[in-house]
């Protein structure tokens, strides 16, 4: 008879259960099941059916308010069984059946708010998701003459979002590369970034200097965020095999070359965009094979028992080999097991790889120089 009345209430639940309900049922089946021996072992009254009522409030934490109500169905059943089972249904016994209803009752209200607020976590995670896919649109592995790649990589569990932005298109004026840091986090920052890139993606093509693609995404940060707000950022272009780099208060990028890591410090420090930053380009020359890393500061802000990360150090080592999308694997493999797979920040990076020129007919001319020369 108990048997009946175990399986017949998961009859009309619906299938497949997901993993959590599986878990909450199962659980809440253990321990009714062992009221129930000690219920029947005792032989000398129902003296144990109020500990049933724990059995919906357990299935309450994981499975959904139809399982919930299942299990409460269940419970009250076998109390029901357990109390005609004694010559005379005392007051206890009838309170504890019906302590058990009431508590499947109310469990089975919180399972069903619970399981609302999950399925609207999901929904805006998946969003947020999706916001932030629209934004950084995949680059590679080619752009021009270069082989590049880049990784996001999120300090949280729950969604992919946040302000770091980075995008390559190859240009009129060679491969240009934007990699940037949006103050703050959330939708707010995401905003943010798509103004400063969708800005970018129109300027890149259009202006020769580097330093009038600074002004332009300059004011269209200034028109969107308030006093306090702001985007750093580095430019780079590569040209003929000519690299410029301008940098906004941004973390210097990592020129990769024969083993060798050089980091690539503006001549002059500039503040970030939204502060009239009066850039000036530095200009290196590139050789075939040269690899460069470009990164947001969750990188640098890495750190486990207060030691920081060490790019610099083991750079080349990590992204020397294999392809650049391999490249950025093990820095995001090294640096995970550094801070023990828990980030303070989010983190973008791009690596690059200059091949060669594509033609030798074609002089380098550096952007910042062609700008000089336009009246």
């Amino acid at each position: 008879m108990l048997c009946c009345v175990l399986t017949h209430p998961f009859q009309r639940l619906r299938s497949p259960l997901s993993p959590g309900s599986r878990a909450g049922l199962g659980a809440a089946l253990v321990l009714l099941g062992f009221i129930w021996a000690v219920e029947a072992a005792d032989g000398n009254g129902a003296h144990y059916l109020g500990l049933m009522a724990a059995a919906p409030v357990l299935a309450a934490v994981f499975a959904t308010w139809r399982v919930v109500l299942g299990v409460g169905a269940a419970a009250t059943a076998g109390a029901v069984a357990f109390a005609f089972s004694e010559p005379r249904v005392s007051l206890d016994t009838a309170t504890n059946v019906a302590a058990i209803a009431l508590v499947t009752a109310l469990v089975a209200v919180v399972a069903g708010v619970r399981q609302r607020q999950a399925r609207q976590i999901a929904e805006l995670s998946k969003l947020a998701s999706v916001a932030q896919q629209a934004v950084l649109r995949p680059l590679g592995p080619q752009v021009g003459t270069l082989a590049v790649a880049a990784r996001y990589i999120s300090s949280t569990a729950t969604a992919e979002i946040g302000g770091d932005l980075y995008e390559a298109i190859d240009t009129p004026y060679g491969v240009r590369m934007i990699i940037g840091d949006v103050r703050g986090k959330g939708l707010d920052a995401v905003r943010l970034a798509s103004i400063v890139l969708g800005s970018y993606r129109h300027v890149a093509h259009e202006r020769a200097d580097l330093r009038a693609v600074v002004s332009d995404l300059d004011r269209a940060v200034a028109r969107s965020v308030g006093d306090e707000d702001f985007v750093t950022a580095a430019v780079v272009e590569e040209r003929g095999g000519t690299l410029t780099i301008v940098n906004c208060g941004h973390p210097s990028p990592l020129l990769l070359r024969r083993g060798c890591v050089i980091p690539l410090e503006p001549p002059a420090p500039a503040p970030p965009l939204g502060f009239m930053p009066v850039v000036q380009p530095r200009v290196e020359r590139l050789e075939p094979g040269d690899r460069l890393l470009l990164f947001t500061d969750g990188l640098g802000e890495a750190r486990r028992d207060g030691e920081f990360f060490p790019t610099a150090d083991r750079a080349w080592r990590l992204l020397g080999h294999g392809t650049v999308a391999d490249g950025l694997a093990s820095l995001e493999t090294a640096l995970v097991e550094w801070v023990y797979g828990r980030l303070d920040d989010d983190i973008a990076l791009v690596l690059m790889e200059y091949a060669g020129p594509r033609s030798e007919a074609t002089a380098a001319v550096p952007s910042w120089e062609v700008g000089a020369t336009e009246g």
